[in-house]
């Protein structure tokens, strides 16, 4: 349901027809069959270049809707950005489309400029040129923050990145916030915490120690395993683009974040639970080297957009409950399950690298 129901005389923002940048990815694709159902009255335009982490089989379930089209596509295509927004008529964008995964970022950080970067510059300045857009969202990251700061981070927090992924997305902000200010684009950005749940490939934390517990090996834990994360289930991340898309202020920034707070190795444990393993998890987890640089805590101050009327409904293990069922049915199957999925499977994955740097025994 709808974070105003349908009661529609709440919503300040009414769009027509909505470009969704990333939308067969995890987030994108649980906000394009969010909004596809809540709104049958609007055109949903899914704009994805199918990557490594996305799936046409995310959306199988709404892909027949007739307020829903699809079009292959990079947003570093500038001719062909343009030419979707020109041929649809779109007055809305939701800008999802981003690489994401922090391990890949250390070993090819270029990368992670180019499309988070560049890729934002382009679909911003397009949008620009077309020049009737009356939203456009960005959804960007905790992670911009960095771990440093005392207490809870609010919008007004001072970025502090500090990792090539958190670093091109900050990058990507100021871009955005430039179009604001210099050209009263209507930009809104969304920085939020972990999202976890269905259709997330499985190279992230949750769905990697699934699909390792299913073949019967240990999960992977990072350094101590006592970085500490807040969690968000992905329909409640979807319900909060439904929220500042409709009553977001045009240039201003949103914290998404839940309460529930804990650990790596409580996320683990948690998760042994839910297999039956009580009393023995040490026997399933492999600490392993950490990351170049991991942030020990991010905690984000959601006041702002909770006033707008969003709440996060799903309560964490309800949704890791809900998680581990997706992926102990045959929906694994979203994805080539050849080298590149079990490459996402090893300890630190980096999807730009070649076979001969895997390292599967990467044990501290």
């Amino acid at each position: 349901m709808s974070c105003f129901g349908r009661d529609q005389d709440k919503l300040v923002y009414k769009p027509r027809v909505i470009l969704i940048t990333g939308g067969a990815g995890f987030i994108g694709s649980h906000v394009v069959s969010y909004l596809l159902r809540e709104y049958p009255e609007y055109l949903i335009i899914n704009y994805d270049k199918l990557d490594y982490c996305a799936s046409l089989k995310n959306l199988s379930d709404v892909a027949h809707y007739p307020n829903y089209r699809f079009v292959k596509g990079d947003i570093l295509s500038e001719d062909l950005v343009s030419y979707v927004l020109e041929s649809h008529s779109v007055d809305t964008v939701i800008h999802m489309a981003a690489q994401t995964h922090v391990d890949a970022s250390f070993g090819n950080s270029l990368f992670f400029t180019n499309t988070n970067v560049l890729g934002t510059h382009t679909l911003l300045e397009c949008c620009r040129k077309y020049g009737r857009i009356g939203r456009f969202i960005h959804q960007s990251t905790d992670e911009i923050y960095g771990g440093e700061h005392e207490g809870m981070n609010t919008e007004l927090s001072l970025p502090a990145p500090s990792n090539p992924y958190a670093c091109s997305k900050a990058a990507a902000e100021f871009i955005a916030v430039g179009y604001y200010k210099s050209f009263g684009f209507p930009v809104m950005i969304t920085r939020s915490n972990n999202v976890y749940g269905p259709r997330q490939y499985p190279d992230k934390l949750i769905p990697k120690s699934i699909c390792l517990l299913q073949q019967g090996q240990k999960c992977f834990v990072h350094g101590d395993g006592k970085h500490r994360r807040n969690w968000l289930y992905a329909d409640d991340a979807a319900r909060a683009i439904d929220c500042i898309l409709h009553r977001g202020v045009v240039g201003e920034i949103y914290n998404v974040g839940s309460d529930f707070e804990c650990c790596t190795l409580d996320v683990i444990r948690d998760l042994l639970s839910l297999f039956g393993y009580t009393d023995d998890f040490e026997n399933h987890i492999q600490f392993v080297r950490d990351r170049p640089y991991n942030d020990r805590r991010y905690r984000l101050d959601s006041t702002k957009l909770r006033s707008l009327g969003w709440q996060p409904l799903v309560p964490w293990k309800q949704g890791l409950q809900r998680t581990l069922e997706w992926y102990s049915s045959d929906n694994i199957h979203n994805w080539d399950e050849g080298f590149g999925f079990q490459y996402g499977l090893v300890s630190h994955p980096n999807h730009f690298s070649t076979a001969t740097n895997i390292k599967t025994n990467d044990t501290v």
